[in-house]
């Protein structure tokens, strides 16, 4: 797995980088060896925080943690990371009938998934506008996310409140 290391704002030791290379080397049994890993290390409010991305085929696990040390965030992003793992990989066999996860079978129980989902459907009107009136109007609805129509390109984009107070914005990748 090709691994790749950032550091926001601070300088992350090679000891450091060596802790997390070690533990997270368990989670290479799930993937082939073309999946790319980037682990970014970062520091708020007196908190260590370690995001990992881990893509391949199309399909991106990620987790955020924040915690006293980088070495309990990493612990805990790797149990967040093989939750989500377990559950995809039962998902996926329920569809596909074991034709769909090509991950390599772990030692892990399955995770029983829910059949029904609970799906509302609400309308609204797609007027385009700033990112900056998007945060406006998420904060006024009082939600977590919002969907809107970039005023600049037309492309329909989300803004989103971030766990660490600040915001996030997706846009289509042409």
């Amino acid at each position: 797995m090709k691994t790749t290391f950032t550091a926001r704002q601070m300088k992350v030791f090679d000891v450091v980088k060596e802790m997390a290379e070690k533990k997270l080397s368990k989670l290479e049994k799930f993937f082939p060896e073309n999946a790319e890993m980037d682990i970014t290390f970062s520091m708020a409010n007196n908190l260590e925080i370690i995001e990992i991305t881990i893509r391949f085929d199309g399909i991106v696990f990620r987790a955020e943690e924040a915690k006293d040390t980088f070495a309990n965030a990493i612990d805990s992003a790797i149990e967040a990371l093989e939750r989500q793992i377990r559950k995809n990989k039962t998902r996926l066999q329920k569809r596909l009938r074991d034709e769909g996860f090509k991950i390599a079978e772990a030692d892990l129980p399955d995770v029983e998934e829910e059949v029904m989902f609970n799906v509302r459907t609400k309308a609204f009107p797609f007027k385009p506008m700033s990112v900056e009136e998007a945060i406006l109007q998420m904060e006024l609805l009082g939600h977590s996310f919002f969907v809107f129509k970039d005023a600049q390109d037309l492309e329909t984009c989300v803004v989103y409140k971030r766990k660490n107070g600040g915001y996030g914005l997706i846009v289509p990748e042409e």
